[in-house]
């Protein structure tokens, strides 16, 4: 081959690579994308907190590591414990979304034995999930007074 020939392939292979670098996605972290909503459980009293729920917008992911964490001291502190922890020892059962609290099948308790903590109402927590190497996050709230009843 000629030099304008091994010229003419270099330039080439400059030009397929920066395309797919820019173009695709492949070498882009996979991310998660996590919305909360609130639930009213079944019950008698508004006492009762909502359920919090978690989703993923129509995906479902073998998750491998679950943990929420109260986000003003996390941000002071990366290392704060958790309210609730969940990691898995092989493959988690695969799930769309799940409940704050929730015994996912496959995953267990990061320290055996512990319980997920109560939410307080007006306080911001993050939740982080991750499912293998893709990673993602929620900020959500435990809202204040539940809505005003109708009269009968």
């Amino acid at each position: 081959m000629t030099k304008k020939q091994w010229l003419l392939v270099g330039v080439t292979l400059v030009l397929v690579i920066l395309c797919v670098h820019f173009f695709t996605n492949w070498f882009k972290p996979k991310t998660i994308q996590v919305f909360y909503t609130q639930r009213p459980l079944a019950s008698r009293s508004w006492t009762a907190p909502p359920m919090v729920l978690f989703g993923f917008e129509g995906q479902r992911y073998r998750l491998s590591e679950i943990e929420a964490v109260p986000l003003a001291a996390w941000q002071t502190n990366h290392s704060t414990a958790p309210v609730w922890h969940l990691t898995a020892k092989a493959r988690s059962a695969p799930v769309e979304f799940f409940a704050y609290g929730q015994n996912i099948p496959g995953m267990n308790s990061f320290i055996p034995g512990r319980h997920p903590d109560p939410l307080e109402t007006n306080v911001t927590y993050r939740l982080f999930v991750r499912a293998g190497s893709a990673k993602g996050q929620c900020d959500f709230q435990l809202g204040g007074r539940p809505p005003a009843m109708s009269p009968k």
